[in-house]
């Protein structure tokens, strides 16, 4: 199999990820080469925090770029959490900032409502959008998985939404289009679940 590399842009938990990878029987690579990063067989984009100052960090470091080659050039990648928001076109988390626009929309955060806990944090079940995802080959019907965030996209593309989630009403959990795959959920938190689809995304 290619190599996987993590990209390292500052802002996440990297080895929680290359340890999840690890315990599936597959080695990945944390760098912030940019280099490294276009060349990869395949790559990962974990994240958490601000997105105004991540994305600030993936452009300035020249992660962002090298992230577009990957994915323009056919590769498998996989986005997590801020990760997958970043691909997206606009923030409005404390202002309106632009993403790295590899999908049209807008991330938006819960809205304010009473009862409702923001951010959201928890286990919380899947509903597969669309058949054939890859990422979820083998899963059963309605799996758990982990979230903790107040922001999630709404694409403009309806058919790239590969599953959602409701809290309380329903919201864009992962998306898939070709080459690419991202969660709002964290697989390497999300235990039996989510190592099998880091193990399927591996195995791509």
């Amino acid at each position: 199999m290619s190599e996987t590399v993590i990209v390292d842009y500052g802002m996440a938990n990297l080895r929680s990820v290359q340890k999840a990878f690890e315990q599936v029987g597959h080695s990945a690579t944390i760098t912030g080469d940019p280099k490294h990063v276009a060349a990869a067989g395949k790559v990962v984009l974990p994240g958490v925090g601000a997105f105004r100052d991540a994305v600030a960090r993936m452009r300035d470091t020249g992660l962002a770029d090298a992230v577009r080659r990957h994915i323009d050039a056919g590769r498998p990648f996989l986005g997590i959490c801020l990760g997958m928001q970043m691909l997206f076109a606009r923030d409005h988390e404390d202002g309106l900032h632009e993403g790295m626009g590899v999908f049209g929309g807008d991330v938006v955060r819960f809205p304010d409502v009473v009862g409702l806990k923001v951010p959201h944090m928890g286990w919380n079940t899947l509903r597969f959008a669309r058949p054939g995802c890859p990422l979820f080959a083998g899963l059963p019907a309605d799996p758990a998985v982990y979230f903790v965030h107040s922001y999630y996209p709404q694409p403009t593309a309806r058919e790239i939404v590969a599953a959602e989630a409701d809290y309380p009403t329903p919201f864009c959990a992962a998306v898939w289009k070709d080459n690419v795959f991202a969660t709002q959920f964290h697989p390497e938190k999300s235990q039996r679940i989510g190592l099998h689809m880091l193990r399927n995304f591996a195995s791509l």
